[in-house]
């Protein structure tokens, strides 16, 4: 049991009540009485709502199921399910056409389109290098990926190869010459460079100099102006810098000395609460706090150790230029950060209520992460938002109801903290389908406050799959990304984002590349995302902001959206369309291949989750291909082999026999790890019994969500 704090009725765990009261509450200004006593208020007001708004998920789910249950055995009815989803108000009117007036948004999210990394905010090392994204070296993301590819001579691992760098120096040469041309001038055929009255000067080898073929590329640089140390540029919104080093391997080979390119990447980043992250009781929320108060207070630093070298990783400061004037400015060194939030769903045992319930995790987020944000709105030098704003991204909301009990819960917590309404702002997560059907009204709910739209294929498909569970068994996993609904869901919600007026006000975004070191694949198929006029993307690393940053110079994406305002709207009806299996004819085969490959990927995330408290991860799939996992991937998996449990496609004896099968994969993938602790062959430990209640119990979960089943086991585990 963790010792508690009694205060005004709520009984705190130790560790969270310290947290805030001695580090969080202080440099504010608010005094302890009046933030605890204002916490118990909101928590006895709002908990009913919140509580209501679940029991309506509830009650909704249960006519879905009645109504394909009454038609079993009977041909889909498109047109009658639409009417009927309308009458039970799962399908809300739609009212009439509106604009997003939100206000004192900072240029990352209204005007600079750009990648966003997402990262579990309880790992320091990982919230600091998503920080610190803003800028990456071009020269480093090509030579470390398969961008370019391996070649005899031009490995990228082992010792330096002067072949490798060749390819990569000319790779970002055709980027500079594409997207910041020289007039009459490749870059690579430049022997210097130099600042003058007229702009940037590029020095031919004959003696003579050309410039930009636009001058006001040039933005600004460091050094002298006869021999920068660096120029920076500016393409579509977003920054390039050259750096120059006669003195560098790479440099000295140079005709010019240039030594990088260092491109803006990461514009954006969500330190996350929720999906990625394994938060179950009072310690590990105060870690998740801790690090968000490091984040905002601009301390937050880490200890790393490469090899034998070990040393301290903090926040970069901005950026210092000279503009070409001779007046100086400068630029984030970091990315605008977000907070994710934990959805309206979960409770956690971090504090209890004057009834000794646990509290709404997401009442607790929006109140706690608020209190901290105050220590960069209070001190403008901080330099996260420059507006006096607080991003939320808020996950998991089923339609505008909850929407706009988000933005009474944003309200009551900023009467509490004494911000200035308006202050906290909401991206709304479109991954549940009574979102995305009804996401014109969720905009106009928050209609003030709304800076994000996002969309989520695992997530998405998971409430898919459990919204219809009565309508009959699925279509295999991978083919759900080629059927009519998926891509109407993608352009309805850049349809409905451009028409409710959210360029200028908020980002319209695509989701996660799951890949991270298929980084060739993702410059082949990530460049779509701009292109279908989303503004921001999703990306695993560092390194991969750097690298999807070249589909943001490929794509000027808010002229895009000009255009793509006035196409034809996605179809709703197609939305609607139930990914079913009309008659299916897998072979025994098929099938087993299908659950193995479910049950790899659940267990392989599961049993670092449970055994380990980690939620986001490198996670080897069935062919030992590295995708970084959260929770949403469970979702989807887990729904899927619920589906085809309960509709007789497989029975339990297989699923626990490929359960069993996969926990043996999954043990040799990890037995590199000194923390691991094995599966097989006994598969009666509690990362084993979790992937069971996922798929076994699926059915009977909240619209199919895995926290309930994994915070269980976790408890359980810790308690061991």
């Amino acid at each position: 049991m963790h010792e508690r704090s009694q205060l005004f009725g709520l009984a705190v765990d130790n560790a969270l009540a310290k947290l805030i009261n001695q580090e969080a509450l202080p440099p504010t200004g608010i005094e302890a009485d009046h933030f605890w006593s204002g916490f118990a208020k909101i928590i006895k007001d709002l908990t009913p709502e919140n509580q209501a708004l679940l029991e309506k998920r509830a009650s909704l789910e249960s006519k879905i199921n009645e109504w394909h249950r009454n038609r079993k055995g009977q041909s889909h009815d498109p047109v009658g399910y639409r009417a009927f989803l309308e009458d039970i108000g799962y399908l809300v009117a739609e009212g009439p056409d509106f604009k997003a007036t939100t206000q004192n948004v900072d240029d990352e999210i209204t005007t600079i389109p750009g990648p966003q990394l997402v990262v579990p905010v309880n790992n320091a090392r990982y919230a600091i290098n998503a920080a610190n994204a803003r800028w990456g070296s071009l020269y480093d993301a090509l030579y470390g990926t398969d961008v370019i590819p391996d070649a005899q001579g031009a490995r990228q691992s082992g010792q330096y190869s002067p072949e490798r760098g060749q390819q990569v120096v000319a790779y970002a040469n055709e980027f500079l010459d594409t997207h910041v041309p020289l007039k009459d001038l490749a870059y690579g055929d430049a022997v210097g460079f130099a600042i003058s009255a007229d702009g940037l000067l590029a020095k031919r080898a004959d003696g003579t100099q050309t410039g930009l073929k636009e001058t006001a590329q040039l933005v600004g640089y460091r050094g002298d102006l006869d021999s920068p140390s660096a120029v920076l540029l500016q393409h579509n919104r977003l920054h390039i810098e050259l750096v120059f080093d006669r003195s560098h391997p790479v440099g000295a080979m140079s005709p010019s000395g240039m030594s990088d390119v260092i491109l803006e990447s990461a514009i954006t980043v969500i330190q996350d609460c929720e999906d990625s992250v394994a938060a179950v009781d009072g310690d590990d929320k105060a870690l998740v706090y801790a690090n968000w108060l490091g984040l905002m207070r601009g301390t937050l630093a880490t200890q790393v150790s490469k090899g034998d070298k070990s040393f301290e990783r903090r926040l970069s400061p901005d950026r210092e230029y000279c503009a070409p004037d001779g007046s100086t400015f400068s630029l984030p060194g970091r990315a605008l950060m977000l907070v994710r939030n934990v959805g309206h769903l979960m409770t956690n045992p971090a504090i209890l209520d004057e009834n000794g319930a646990e509290v709404f995790e997401g009442i607790m987020d929006a109140v706690i992460t608020a209190l901290i944000a105050l220590h960069d709105l209070q001190d403008a030098s901080r330099g996260n938002s420059r507006t006096g704003a607080m991003y939320v991204v808020k996950p998991k909301m089923h339609g505008p109801e909850e929407v706009a009990f988000c933005v009474k819960l944003f309200e009551h917590t900023e009467a509490l903290l004494g911000m200035t309404p308006g202050t906290m702002k909401v991206g709304i997560m479109d991954e549940e389908r009574r979102t995305t059907v009804n996401l014109k009204e969720c905009i106009r709910a928050a209609s003030d406050r709304v800076i994000f739209i996002n969309t989520g294929f695992l997530d998405r498909t998971g409430d898919e799959i459990h919204t219809a569970m009565e309508a009959g068994p699925m279509i295999r996993k991978a083919d759900m990304k080629a059927q009519p609904w998926i891509k109407a869901y993608e352009d309805w919600n850049v349809d409905v984002g451009l028409r409710c007026g959210l360029p200028g006000h908020a980002q319209i975004g695509k989701g996660m590349w799951a890949m991270p070191d298929e980084m060739a694949a993702m410059m082949k198929a990530k460049g779509d995302h701009p292109k279908s006029g989303a503004n921001t993307a999703w990306v695993p690393s560092p390194t991969a902001a750097t690298l999807h940053a070249i589909h943001y110079h490929e794509t000027d994406v808010l002229s895009l959206q000009k255009e793509l305002v006035s196409r034809n709207h996605a179809s709703l009806d197609d939305i609607l369309t139930i990914p079913l299996a009309k008659q299916p004819t897998w072979s025994a085969e098929e099938i087993r291949e299908e659950v193995e490959n479910n049950c790899q990927g659940i267990l392989g995330y599961v049993v670092r989750w449970i055994d380990q408290g980690v939620g986001c991860s490198k996670v080897p799939d069935i062919r030992d291909i590295g995708l970084m996992e959260d929770r949403a991937t469970l979702r989807i998996s887990s729904q899927h082999i619920a589906n085809w449990l309960h509709h007789g496609i497989v029975d339990d004896a297989l699923v626990m026999d490929c359960l069993k099968r996969m926990a043996a994969v999954v043990d040799r993938q990890n037995e590199t790890d000194p923390y691991y602790e094995p599966m097989a062959p006994a598969c009666d430990g509690v990362a084993f019994n979790a992937a069971c209640d996922l798929i076994f119990k699926g059915r009977d979960v909240c619209n199919g969500y895995t926290e309930p089943p994994l915070h269980q086991r976790r408890l359980e585990k810790k308690k061991r």
